[in-house]
């Protein structure tokens, strides 16, 4: 079996490992448009920070791909995938053959077309480890940094540069931060801790236009920079499956990884699966979710029978020692918990827990990510206590003994 996947991080990892579970000989070609190692994205704040090294954010050891039989071609682009023929073409015109394809391309910054953007000279993107190396370069203790886009890659930059330049404004169109996870009083309480820190928002703006180092916003207000840091959002990279398999916002796979078009499968930032806390078929950009649908994908690729039908939305996320998680989706009725930095809300309906937001203490978080994972009915556990004291002393004995790893 010739088993080709696209694409280096958690998902293309998770796939290898998959694979080797049922299939110990067969050929496994990774092709990556990076020249690294596989790494922990999540972690290249941190590099800036100085809190972790390259070599500490190698998402495997140096001796992964060798231990694992894989071929390994690093810094090479993947232009054309056809289906019928079974191969891909790849920059210079080379084509590597396949029986089983998963494509794991994640996902790209996305830029709007903001006029004037092109007089801006330094400007930059901060989604992967050569982002943050380009950016390192240009940072200085006198510069004053513009971040356009108060989401979680964004604040991330915020966080990974502040000691390293003169000040930093973060500017989005949303009249809060974190917008896409965070409920209004979430974000305010978040807000105000960042703001301690010495970040400054500029929110509910949007930028008109560029002019080099200046930033002018529809109200006609201008905003003065030296380095500019585009995190408005991302794009799923789907290009290479158009016109071969089903693509909505994301490659569509099944409960096996898989997509519409036979023998290939799908995995990571890049795809959209059925949400269980939902019901939906959406995009749910999280490391481990791309780790599983990888080794899912992997597997089944290998031969194996595997599924992975709990796939939820949630973010585990810091910034500046302030810890949240967020789960699920945010409907039904509220519990409600607010103390300082302590901020706790579950949503509820129909006999379940639907989603979450936790932010200081999320100790017990998974607990609640469990009870939304396995639908599990609130009538048949201490729901009240739950709430209050998430533990496991509100299941039932078997219940208990079954998460403990004791039943038979």
């Amino acid at each position: 079996m010739k088993h080709v996947i696209i694409g280096n991080s958690a998902a293309g990892i998770g796939a290898v490992e998959g694979i080797r579970q049922i299939d110990k000989q067969g050929e496994i070609t990774i092709i990556t448009n990076e020249p690294h190692h596989t790494y922990s994205r999540p972690l290249i704040s941190y590099l800036l920070l100085g809190k972790t090294t390259e070599e500490k954010m190698k998402y495997r050891s140096e001796n992964f791909y060798t231990e694992n039989n894989c071929t390994l071609m690093q810094d090479v682009t993947v232009t054309e995938i056809n289906a019928k023929a079974k191969n891909v073409t790849v920059t210079g015109g080379k084509t590597v053959p396949y029986d089983k394809l998963l494509v794991a391309t994640g996902s790209s910054a996305f830029v709007p077309p903001f006029e004037g953007l092109d007089s801006v000279k330094d400007k930059f993107s901060f989604m992967s480890l050569d982002d943050a190396k380009q950016l390192e370069k240009a940072l200085d203790a006198k510069k004053s940094v513009l971040i356009v886009g108060a989401g979680l890659i964004g604040l991330k930059c915020a966080e990974g540069i502040l000691g390293r330049v003169s000040h930093i404004t973060v500017l989005d169109l949303a009249p809060r931060i974190l917008s896409s996870i965070l409920d209004e009083d979430g974000a305010k309480l978040v807000q105000n801790h960042i703001e301690s820190k010495g970040v400054k928002f500029k929110l509910s703006a949007s930028t008109k236009r560029f002019e080099q180092n200046t930033a002018i916003l529809d109200n006609g207000e201008k905003i003065e920079f030296d380095l500019l840091v585009l995190a408005v959002g991302v794009r799923p990279n789907t290009s290479l499956l158009k016109d071969i398999a089903k693509i909505d916002k994301g490659i569509v796979i099944d409960e096996k990884s898989q997509t519409s078009a036979e023998d290939i499968y799908a995995a990571g930032d890049c795809t959209q699966a059925i949400d269980v806390s939902s019901g939906q078929s959406r995009i749910m950009a999280l490391l481990p979710n791309a780790y599983m649908q990888g080794e899912c994908a992997g597997v089944n690729m290998a031969g194996g029978e595997k599924t992975f039908e709990k796939a939820i939305p949630m973010n585990a996320i810091g910034f500046f020692g302030l810890h949240m998680i967020t789960a699920g989706n945010y409907t039904g009725e509220i519990y409600s918990e607010t103390e300082k930095d302590q901020y706790k809300r579950l949503f509820y309906s129909d006999n379940k827990l639907n989603g979450y937001i936790l932010i200081g203490n999320v100790d017990k978080a998974g607990i609640y990510t469990s009870l939304i994972r396995e639908k599990t009915p609130l009538d048949t556990i201490d729901f009240a206590l739950i709430c209050e004291r998430p533990g496991l002393m509100a299941f039932t004995k078997e219940d208990r003994r079954l998460k403990l790893g004791e039943a038979k």
